[in-house]
């Protein structure tokens, strides 16, 4: 059964290990990179991207659950895997039979996690999460001293790392508060040195992180929008820029298509789309977009998004519906069914950013990948 190239992404494995090796620069050769695929690879296509990935020598990779590093132990992936999210107490006999560290911050979790461990007769690895400042998942401060004394009871769990989150890194240049977690984590990495308890990862540093600051690369960091060529924020780049960081390059990864389905002509003074909701003002030549708020493309982008036809930006005209969408070709000449549409990415001489798109419909570029539906064929080009 061919491929329904309606629409479709595609992932340039050159703009993939560039982006690997940009991180890989900027850290000293000891530290470890964690490639973040949690999401669908942020909407990249998680088998697509941890098959190149592996091969390129991450030492790590980040999934938000079981699911998904079952499927890449299922792909031969035998690279460490943490599932960095919640992990069920049903689920923990997946990781223990196949080989998946997990992070952990409730007693319960430990407590079966050693039952599960001594029943199959291996050992298990745990990531402790510490609460420094987010206020989300975490072991909070005054409750880490009994936490360590529990988790160092437990003779069939190795902590394999103990990691943190900051809380607005990637949303502001003045990195105080960054600062103060970053002194709440090195606190609770003390407690655990003197209860003798060995970490072999220390994980706070994000991409933005990671970018801005060296002393928060620790044993490794975690690799994720940067993974795929997008910056974590404008701010990111205007600290990068202030910290004379010039040197550090991303490269989008992503390229989001479909195709044009008709071309017709309406007259003058006709409504377009559900709800009367454009009109044109002049004989006009419109395109059908099969692709809508389905496979991804935002509602929101009724009448105030654009797509790239042969080169020149046709703007959308009317509602986003489910599977399809409307644009303006009216000054594109040649326009023909199953030409090309570019929705997202760089044409030859004009480009649709994620952070353009994330600015039409309110939100940032981690949204408008990650949303591009999974059942889209992800193809890897070069």
């Amino acid at each position: 059964m061919s491929i329904d190239k309606t629409c479709w992404v595609e992932i340039s494995k050159k703009a993939l290990t560039g982006n690997i090796d940009s991180m890989r620069a900027r850290l000293n050769p000891k530290v470890k990179i964690m490639a973040v695929v949690k999401a669908n690879a942020y909407g990249h296509g998680l088998l697509e991207v941890a098959k190149i990935a592996a091969e390129h020598g991450v030492d790590f990779f980040g999934v938000n659950n079981l699911d998904e590093a079952v499927r890449l132990r299922n792909i031969k992936i035998k690279t460490p895997i943490l599932a960095l999210g919640y992990t069920p107490l049903a689920n923990l006999k997946d990781a223990v039979n196949h080989d998946i560290s997990i992070v952990a911050y409730n007693a319960e979790t430990i407590n079966r996690l050693q039952e599960t461990a001594a029943k199959y007769k291996k050992n298990a690895r745990a990531h402790i999460k510490i609460e420094t400042g987010l206020n989300r998942q975490g072991v909070s401060p005054q409750d880490l001293p009994d936490f360590i004394k529990l988790v160092k009871s437990k003779k069939n769990i190795e902590i394999e790392g103990i990691s943190t989150h900051y809380a607005n890194i990637e949303d502001t240049t003045e990195h105080s508060y960054a600062r103060r977690q970053l002194e709440n984590f090195q606190q609770a990495y003390e407690l655990f040195q003197a209860a003798e308890v060995a970490v072999k990862y220390r994980h706070t540093a994000c991409t933005a992180a990671a970018i801005l600051f060296d002393n928060v690369h620790f044993e490794m960091i975690r690799l994720g929008i940067g993974l795929y060529g997008l910056w974590p924020s404008k701010e990111t780049k205007i600290s990068a820029y202030e910290r004379k960081i010039g040197d550090f390059n991303l490269t989008p990864v992503m390229k989001w298509k479909s195709i044009v389905a008709q071309v017709k002509s309406v007259e003058a003074n006709s409504y377009i789309g559900y709800g009367c909701s454009d009109f044109v003002t002049q004989n006009s030549r419109i395109a059908i977009i099969p692709t809508g708020y389905y496979d991804g493309y935002d509602r929101k982008l009724s009448n105030s998004g654009y797509v790239i036809i042969r080169g020149r930006r046709a703007p959308v005209l009317g509602r986003i519906c489910m599977n399809m969408f409307i644009v303006d070709v009216t000054n594109i000449e040649g326009v023909r069914p199953e030409d090309e549409v570019l929705l997202l990415g760089a044409a030859e001489d004009d480009a649709i950013s994620a952070e353009t798109l994330a600015s039409k419909i309110g939100t940032i570029n981690y949204e408008v990948v990650t949303r591009i539906n999974e059942s889209l064929p992800r193809i890897v080009t070069d």
